[in-house]
């Protein structure tokens, strides 16, 4: 029976390499990401002379915003994989190794996840408004709405890190 236990371990241990794909897919969606991003430099490179500061100021909000998704795409596959697949072992000596790697646990992968969420809102929330001609009062209003649930469930998750004794 032992045995058995110990086979089925090592099987159920062994299945953590079935994330594998899902941090090779997230390199892909990277792909997708950089390629939105050119196209959005080049759309804004093409019109800024004629666009107004709004316009530009928009389109630069569009470029952060893209930047904040693949960094938060850079720390999930990166933590996530040496949280839940494999220690990176060959890359701890490395000179471009980010300090936060082997850092970061599910806890704090979780407040940077809901805190990159509300930067990229609240940029969202920005562009809205530099375009509130253009909007609904509705459309604005789910929209702060839908932020303000954000702030809120990032102080909640950071109340409840602390409170479990996590936070820093």
């Amino acid at each position: 029976m032992k045995r058995l236990e110990s086979a089925f371990e090592h099987f159920l241990f062994g299945s953590r390499w079935l994330m594998a794909p899902v941090y090779a897919g997230l390199i892909f969606a990277l792909l997708a990401l950089l390629v939105k991003f050119g196209k959005e430099v080049w759309q804004l490179s093409s019109h800024v002379m004629t666009a107004s500061g709004s316009e530009v100021i928009i389109g630069v909000l569009s470029l952060v915003d893209i930047s904040l998704i693949m960094s938060l795409l850079i720390i999930i596959m990166l933590s996530g994989y040496e949280n839940f697949v494999s220690k990176m072992e060959d890359l701890h000596a490395h000179t471009d190794r980010p300090e936060w790697m082997g850092h970061i646990g599910f806890s704090d992968l979780k407040i940077k996840l809901i805190g990159s969420i509300v930067a990229i809102s609240g940029i969202e929330l920005l562009k809205a408004f530099m375009n509130v001609g253009n909007l609904s009062d509705r459309h604005l209003a789910w929209m702060v709405g839908i932020h303000l649930t954000f702030v809120l469930s990032g102080l909640l998750y950071a109340l409840m890190d602390r409170l479990q004794g996590k936070g820093h």
